[in-house]
């Protein structure tokens, strides 16, 4: 569960580094090219994504290649920060790559002062011990709780 919860965050920065790329305008006979028709610089950017290639639709194939694009400028540490998440990515199920997409898409709808809290609460649970860290994994999300009690659970307790 908790590699779960950490691909998913993984897939959401890279989601939201995602989607502040331009998406290509595909004309009517416009298509995203092959993997083999990718430059060998690109292939080398998006390797994490090769197995993966062909079943990707052209816009997300554009969104890709557009960051391809823009890799040679990050530095190493941004380089380095994106192969992981593309691996992460990689690795993700369908069902958890449709889930990070929605965790994504709810936390674009969050008022702004949310949307900040979320990666200093990121950092909180990073900074608990592994077995306060393993305990919370195990439970269902707040949402499923109150489906499971039909009330509203109490906020986990400080420590």
């Amino acid at each position: 569960m908790a590699q779960t919860l950490r691909a998913l965050i993984a897939a959401v920065s890279l989601a939201i580094a995602f989607a502040s790329l331009p998406v290509a305008a595909a004309g009517a006979g416009s298509r995203a090219p092959t993997w083999a028709e990718l430059s060998p610089a690109d292939q080398q950017v998006l390797a994490p994504l090769a197995s993966d290639w062909e079943s990707l639709d052209a816009a997300r194939k554009q969104k890709w290649m557009a960051l391809a694009k823009r890799y040679p400028k990050m530095a190493p540490e941004e380089q380095q920060r994106m192969q992981q998440q593309m691996g992460t990515w990689a690795r993700l199920t369908p069902d958890q790559r449709r889930q990070a997409r929605e965790q994504y898409k709810s936390m674009t709808q969050l008022p702004p002062e949310k949307r900040q809290q979320v990666p200093e609460k990121w950092q909180e649970y990073q900074q608990l011990p592994p077995e306060k860290r393993r305990e919370l994994t195990q439970q269902p999300p707040p949402e499923k709780r109150k489906e499971q009690t039909g009330r509203t659970p109490a906020p986990p307790a400080k420590q």
